[in-house]
C-alpha cells in the first residue's frame, strides 16, 4: 500500500468531519440548524447525490502496488486506486484511436485486411467496444438488452438495501413492510421516499452503465484509445482534492486573521487589513502561474525527489491546493472580521471582558462558535467554484498536471478535438455531465445549509 500526500490530507478531512459531526450530536443548538438541513427535500437528494461522488473520491484514493500476475510475488511499479482495481475492465481496455460513444468500429477510415486477404478502406471493428456482436445490425437490441440487465440488478439492490437498512436501525425485520408504507407515503418528517428514490435513480443508473461499460465504449474514446468515460469517473477524485483540501488550507488563515482584526483592532488590524488588500489587488491567475511555473522548475532540478510520474502529478496537486487556498482566504476574512467587530460589542462579550477573563478563552468560546454559520455557509457555496476553477487553470494549462485525470485536462483536450471535421464532441460533453452534476448538487446542498444556518433566515 502506498500513501500519497493527497490521499493522507483527505482522510485527515474526513476524520475531522466524523469528529465534528460527533460533537454536533452532543449540542442541541448545533443539532437544530442541521434537522432544518435534512428535512430539506432538495438539500437531501443533493446530498444522497455527493455522497455517490464522495465514495469515488474516496476509493480512488487508496492506492496500492498490485502484483504483476496472479499469484506472483513481484509487484507492479505504477500504483493503482481500488477504484482502478473495481473497474479494471474498462481501464485496460483501450482502443487504438477515437471511436464514438456505443461505436463498434474506429470514428477514422483506415485500410483495413479482410479475412480473404483483400484490403479494403473502411471503418476498421474496435478491439473491445462492441466485439461480441457478431451481427452489427442487433447492436440496438444489445444494448437495450444490456441496460434492461444492469436497471434489474440495480433495482434488486436497492430492494436489499431497504431492509437490510431497517435490520441495521430497528435489529429485527419485524414489522419493516408496515413501517415502509408511511416512507412511500411521504409522511415522515424527514423526506425519506425522496432519498430512496434518488437512490433508486442511482442504483439503476449505477448498475445499467457499469454493465454496458463492460462491452461498449459508454463516451467513446480519446485520441489514444481511452476509454472517455473511465477518465470521467477518474475526475471526480481531483475536483473533490480541489474543493476540499483548498478549504483545508483557506480555513485556519481566515478564522485567524479574520478573528484577530475584528477583535484586537487597532495596528493588528491595520496590518491584517493591507495584508489582504494587498494580495487581493494582484491577479489570481497571475500569481497561481507564476507559483506552478516555480514548482516545475524545482521538480525539473530535483528530479532525485519525485521518483514517478504519479508522485510528481500529487505533488502539484497538493501545491495548486496550496495556492488555490493562500490566494481565496481574503472573502471569507472580511466577512469573520466584519462579524467579530460586531460580537466583540455584545453584551456577554463586555461582561467576560469585564470580569477579567482572558482573551484567548473569550475567542475561543464567545467569539468563535457566533462564526461557525458563516464558515459553515462559505466552504458550501465556495466548493463548487473551486471544482470549476480548477477546470478552467487546467483549461489554460496552469491546473493539475496533464498525467492527472480531470475535467479540465479533459476540456483543454477537446478544443482541437471540436476543430475536427467530423467533430469529436464526446470527451467535452462526458467533461460538462459530470462537472454540470456534482456543481448542481453541491448548490443545491449549499442553499440547503444556508437556509437552515444563517440566523436572519431562520428568524422569518
Amino acid at each position: 500500500m502506498v500513501v500519497y500526500w493527497t490521499d493522507g490530507l483527505i482522510f485527515f478531512l474526513v476524520i475531522m468531519i466524523v469528529l465534528l459531526g460527533w460533537r454536533t450530536a452532543g449540542k442541541e443548538h448545533l443539532r437544530r440548524p442541521w434537522r432544518k438541513v435534512a428535512e430539506n427535500r432538495m438539500g437531501m437528494v443533493s446530498l444522497v447525490v455527493l455522497l455517490f461522488f464522495v465514495t469515488i473520491g474516496l476509493l480512488d484514493s487508496v492506492h496500492f502496488y498490485p502484483d504483476l500476475e496472479e499469484g506472483s510475488a513481484h509487484q507492479s511499479n505504477e500504483a493503482i486506486s481500488l477504484f482502478d482495481e473495481w473497474v479494471t475492465p474498462i481501464r485496460v481496455q483501450d482502443e487504438k484511436s477515437y471511436s464514438a460513444p456505443f461505436a463498434n468500429r474506429l470514428f477514422a477510415k483506415e485500410m483495413v485486411e479482410l479475412t480473404d486477404g483483400q484490403v479494403v478502406w473502411d471503418y476498421p471493428r474496435l478491439h473491445y467496444g462492441g466485439a461480441h456482436l457478431h451481427d452489427e445490425s442487433r447492436k440496438t437490441a444489445d444494448i437495450i438488452g444490456l441496460a434492461g440487465k444492469g436497471m434489474l440488478h440495480g433495482l434488486a439492490i436497492w430492494l436489499l438495501a431497504i431492509p437490510l437498512i431497517y435490520f441495521l436501525k430497528q435489529r429485527t425485520l419485524k414489522g419493516v413492510g408496515h413501517n415502509l408504507i408511511p416512507i412511500f407515503k411521504g409522511e415522515t418528517v424527514l423526506p425519506l421516499r425522496a432519498i430512496a428514490l434518488t437512490f433508486l435513480f442511482l442504483s439503476i443508473l449505477t448498475c445499467s452503465a457499469a454493465e454496458l461499460a463492460l462491452h461498449y465504449h459508454i463516451f467513446g474514446t480519446d485520441k489514444v484509445g481511452q476509454d472517455v468515460f473511465y477518465q470521467a469517473l477518474k475526475s471526480i477524485r481531483t475536483g473533490l482534492m480541489i474543493g476540499t483540501l483548498t478549504t483545508l488550507v483557506m480555513l485556519p488563515l481566515a478564522l485567524s486573521f479574520g478573528i484577530l482584526a475584528g477583535f484586537f483592532r487597532g495596528w493588528v488590524d491595520d496590518l491584517i487589513q493591507y495584508l489582504y488588500t494587498t494580495l487581493s489587488s494582484i491577479p489570481g491567475v497571475l500569481l497561481i502561474a507564476a507559483s506552478i511555473l516555480m514548482m516545475q522548475v524545482y521538480m525539473a532540478n530535483h528530479e532525485e525527489q519525485f521518483a514517478s510520474l504519479a508522485l510528481r502529478a500529487d505533488m502539484r496537486l497538493l501545491f495548486l491546493c496550496l495556492i488555490l487556498g493562500i490566494t481565496s482566504w481574503t472573502g471569507l476574512c472580511r466577512l469573520l472580521r466584519a462579524e467579530t467587530l460586531k460580537l466583540r460589542e455584545m453584551e456577554y462579550v463586555q461582561a467576560a471582558t469585564a470580569m477579567g477573563v482572558r482573551r484567548s478563552v473569550i475567542l475561543v468560546r464567545h467569539i468563535l462558535p457566533n462564526l461557525f454559520h458563516i464558515v459553515l455557509i462559505s466552504v458550501v457555496l465556495d466548493f463548487s467554484a473551486l471544482v470549476l476553477a480548477e477546470a478552467v487553470l487546467s483549461y489554460v494549462n496552469i491546473g493539475v498536471d496533464p498525467t492527472t485525470n480531470s475535467w479540465g485536462n479533459m476540456i483543454n483536450s477537446a478544443r482541437l478535438e471540436m476543430a475536427r471535421e467530423p467533430v469529436v464532441w464526446w470527451s467535452l460533453a462526458a467533461a460538462f455531465t459530470f462537472m454540470f452534476t456534482l456543481v448542481l448538487a453541491a448548490n443545491l446542498f449549499a442553499d440547503s445549509v444556508r437556509d437552515a444556518f444563517d440566523p436572519r433566515r431562520a428568524a422569518d
